[in-house]
């Protein structure tokens, strides 16, 4: 069974949807303005009271400093911090210290030397990931030989998730606007693509 998670929720129907389907992670934007999908720790902590306890809450940060992250982590009551922007090693290493929580790290593939740098980060977890927002898959020829357990992410959709699973073998795949139906979620294509994921 593929893991999956369900990333940039924002409202109360949301965590309706996903506590209803069951996907094994959900995810928050924190403190990204450029995001419109885009929470502050506040807000995240409000829908994160209303999730099932089963499944685990991940907050996304992108270039935040050490402090910021670990406090907003605290507030929100995350489950796992995702770091999306150019963070290297030692803050990887310093914010698994600090928080006692797993760290994952998202990397935007190119190039095999992009691959490289994944396989070599002390995250947790990696995400590889297209990296721009445009629900466009990158090149998943580049990825075939990565040796690392690996997450999958960009362009992800009900309909793709199955080949993507048997093509790459990831250990999780995330989407968002995969399930989303004009630009908010949709619960018929987030039951289609926990399902997906769950028996690929």
């Amino acid at each position: 069974m593929t893991k999956i998670k369900i990333c940039g929720l924002t409202r109360p129907q949301d965590i309706a949807y996903v506590n209803e389907t069951k996907p094994d992670y959900i995810g928050f934007i924190l403190l990204f303005p450029k995001s419109r999908r885009n929470l502050t720790p506040v807000q995240a902590a409000v829908l994160r009271k209303e999730l099932d306890p089963a499944i685990r809450a991940v907050g996304v940060f992108v270039n935040q400093p050490a402090g910021t992250v670990l406090e907003a982590a605290q507030s929100a009551g995350l489950d796992v911090i995702q770091l999306h922007g150019q963070e290297d090693a030692a803050y990887i290493r310093g914010i698994q210290h600090a928080s006692g929580l797993p760290v994952w790290k998202a990397f935007r593939i190119r190039t095999p030397a992009d691959l490289d740098d994944a396989a070599a980060s002390p995250a947790d977890a990696v995400l590889l990931d297209n990296g721009y927002g445009t629900g466009e898959v990158f090149d998943w020829t580049l990825a075939r030989d990565f040796e690392r357990p690996f997450y999958l992410a960009g362009g992800l959709t009900p309909e793709n998730i199955p080949d993507a699973v048997r093509t790459l073998h990831p250990a999780l795949v995330d989407l968002s606007s995969g399930v989303e139906t004009a630009g908010y979620k949709d619960p018929a294509k987030i039951r289609a693509a926990v399902k997906a994921a769950h028996t690929s």
